[in-house]
């Protein structure tokens, strides 16, 4: 699944803003991620799988959100991976090559 969202900015550009909620959507396979300035993404699971080189029979067991600096949020799986995710993944472009 490829996912064309106009709102991300290129890589680099991105403005920051908290991240206020997080949740994962397992009928969608993709985590749903709310800001503070309103914006709000569906980021396919796929992606931070690949990007955090996850196992891909690993099942989500838990979505943490960073509480204190609001920054990013953690993916735990059943079989003891983490998945980091920052909030520039979540709103601006992949970098180019």
């Amino acid at each position: 699944m490829k996912v064309l969202n106009p709102l991300k900015a290129p890589f680099g550009k991105g403005k920051f803003s908290r991240v206020k909620n997080v949740t994962y959507r397992q009928w969608e396979d993709a985590f749903e991620v709310e800001f503070d300035d309103g914006l709000s993404f569906l980021e396919p699971h796929g992606t931070i799988r690949k990007a955090n080189k996850i196992a891909p029979k690993a099942v989500v067991e838990r979505v943490a959100l960073d509480e204190e600096l609001r920054h990013g949020f953690l993916v735990r799986y059943e079989n003891g991976q983490i998945a980091e995710v920052s909030w520039s993944f979540i709103r601006e472009l992949p970098p180019g090559k």
